[in-house]
């Protein structure tokens, strides 16, 4: 929690003049018994009514000044609270967002989501009731027994046995509540990771009639957490009755012990009501307290979570400045490139090496799981090579300034994703300041233009969260095209035109081979497939194999000598072999 606080820098006078009007709140409130004693010895016994209504002003004055300096204080702490949640939420998302592929790979979305929420709540009510209760609930405690030995000592000696044993189980029901509430918040991730899984992949589950064996799971996973959020609730659950048992109790061995000081004429009557109602007061407070450390305990689990983000560092280094290219070099060049994911035993991609000249178009295909997708991020630096080096320009990329190298890449992922709002805005994330010449250029290169131009708003047409409103064939055309907005010098597409018909991944890749001529330099293309179709006239055809590459050629060089090429591409065409062999036979 030492390391969030810093996020309440900008909240120093709310963060003391909560805690302050509580203080006079409570001052206040100290003095009510005193009036309440006066009136009974005074007012009541000697029949004055006119100084019980006078007395009852004075109650009515504590409690009106009581009331504004509560709200003040209540004011104050709420706006600490929500501008330290504001600014903490703000600093963890860039905070997430500065990490590499492989930390979220390794922290998981679902527990990212619940400590950017849930984890963030929880630490804005504790800093809220923290600045509201804290020192006025331990001011009333200590202050009612001191006004209490004001009155009496032999009758304020209960309260110097009352107090220390509610601090007892106060301090026991926190030592065993606070680890359990780290374990509740790690079954929440759970929870929320198969529900994040179920919603994203709902048509997969029925389209399987997987729901009973999902809803079974996710029952098995919420039953855990209920059952441990109802044992951690239990041990909390007993701070209120042990505190009604001692509280209780030491109320009724202060009326007995007032009752013998009345008789003896030590005290009055008044003053034994009074001596009854800070015992009260202690009651009251340590309610509050009680529920206080309950929330206390939950925001000090979901702030060390918090910080167990924050100490995470990136694996991805950045530059300051992009290194000087290296005049002679390759465009782009891999040289014994090996990658490992994080946590994996053994590499996903092992010695690689090629170049890529200037305005040439790369095939990469291979088997499911054979590194093709792995190869392509190591460009951008989604991950950094475990061995050997990606250079561009004859510069590691490792030596390049982020900002600088992912500018010059337009990346098109497997998963087509788009966000909400309109099309125009999704565009725009290639390129802030694109026309709408330069989008409708894009969309013409990606097919998209005419399906665009068919929607009522065209360009202002509404896109739903995910593009859900969008076939998959539309979504990945739009994903291409917000890609090209932004006039790349590196295009990747990463297995991004499977869900498009042959005819217009056949208009796609005859757009790409004429889009030099459109623009204003040459475009660097990585197409990944598991079609040879989609690649067959890539100047460089990259095939992988368990991580490794098999062999490097055009497509007719591959069909002669690499097995694994030839075997994929005749899975696909099976009627070539059969027209080669009747051509042969004609030929004889």
């Amino acid at each position: 929690m030492k390391s969030l606080v810093k996020y309440l820098r900008n909240y120093k006078k709310e963060t003391v003049l909560s805690p302050l009007f509580k203080l006079l709140e409570a001052t206040f409130e100290l003095f009510v018994p005193l009036v309440m004693a006066s009136i009974i010895d005074k007012g009541i016994g000697n029949g004055d009514k006119g100084y019980i209504f006078k007395m009852c002003l004075v109650l009515v004055v504590l409690g009106v000044i009581g009331l504004v300096c509560s709200i003040t204080a209540q004011f104050f702490a709420a706006k600490a609270a929500v501008g330290f949640a504001a600014k903490l939420r703000h600093a963890l998302y860039d905070h997430i967002q500065s990490l590499s592929f492989s930390e979220i790979d390794t922290l998981g979305t679902s527990t990212l989501i619940t400590r950017m929420t849930s984890d963030v709540n929880q630490v804005q009510n504790g800093v809220n009731l923290t600045l509201r209760l804290l020192l006025r609930s331990p001011f009333i405690v200590f202050g009612a027994m001191l006004m209490a030995f004001t009155i009496d000592v032999k009758a304020a000696l209960v309260f110097v046995v009352a107090i220390p044993l509610l601090s007892v189980v106060v301090f026991l029901i926190m030592y065993f509540s606070i680890p359990l509430y780290k374990k509740v918040q790690s079954g929440l991730d759970r929870v929320l990771m198969l529900t994040r899984e179920n919603l994203t992949g709902a048509r997969v589950i029925r389209a399987f009639n997987k729901e009973q064996d999902e809803i079974e799971s996710f029952e098995k996973e919420n039953h855990a957490l209920t059952k441990l959020q109802m044992f951690v609730g239990r041990i909390s659950a007993l701070m209120n009755p042990v505190t009604y048992i001692i509280i209780n109790g030491a109320i009724a061995a202060l009326i007995y012990i007032g009752a013998l000081r009345v008789d003896s004429g030590a005290i009055t009557q008044g003053e034994v009501v009074a001596l009854v109602n800070y015992m009260s007061q202690i009651l009251v407070e340590l309610v509050k307290m009680a529920n206080l450390i309950i929330t206390v305990t939950k925001a000090l689990a979901c702030a060390k979570r918090i910080e167990n983000v924050f100490d995470i560092e990136s694996g991805i280094a950045e530059e300051k400045q992009t290194a000087d290219a290296v005049e002679g070099s390759p465009f782009i060049e891999f040289k014994n490139v090996s990658f490992a994911y994080s946590g994996a035993g053994e590499n996903a991609v092992s010695n690689i090496s090629f170049t890529v000249n200037r305005g040439e178009t790369v095939g990469v295909i291979g088997g499911t799981g054979c590194g093709k997708s792995t190869i392509v991020s190591l460009i951008p630096r989604y991950y950094d090579t475990t061995e050997g080096e990606v250079l561009i320009r004859g510069v590691d990329v490792k030596r390049m300034k982020l900002s600088e190298l992912r500018q010059m890449v337009g990346m098109v992922m497997q998963k087509a994703v788009l966000f909400k709002g309109t099309i125009r805005e999704n565009m725009q994330w290639g390129k802030k300041d694109a026309r709408d010449e330069e989008i409708y250029e894009a969309l013409d290169i990606s097919q998209s233009r005419e399906f665009v131009e068919n929607k009522p708003l065209k360009l202002d047409e509404p896109v739903e969260q995910g593009g859900k409103n969008l076939s998959g064939g539309q979504k990945q055309r739009l994903t291409i095209a917000r890609a090209l907005v932004r006039k790349p010098q590196i295009l990747i597409l990463d297995d991004s035109a499977s869900a498009l018909d042959f005819a217009t991944d056949a208009g796609l890749r005859k757009a790409l081979k004429n889009m030099n001529e459109k623009m204003n330099h040459m475009l660097t293309t990585f197409i990944v497939s598991q079609r040879t179709s989609s690649i067959q006239h890539a100047d460089k055809i990259i095939v992988l194999e368990d991580g490794e590459m098999l062999d490097i050629g055009t497509h007719e060089e591959l069909l002669k000598r690499c097995e694994t090429y030839k075997e994929i591409h005749y899975s696909q065409i099976p009627e070539e072999p059969a027209k080669e062999n009747t051509s042969a036979k004609e030929a004889e």
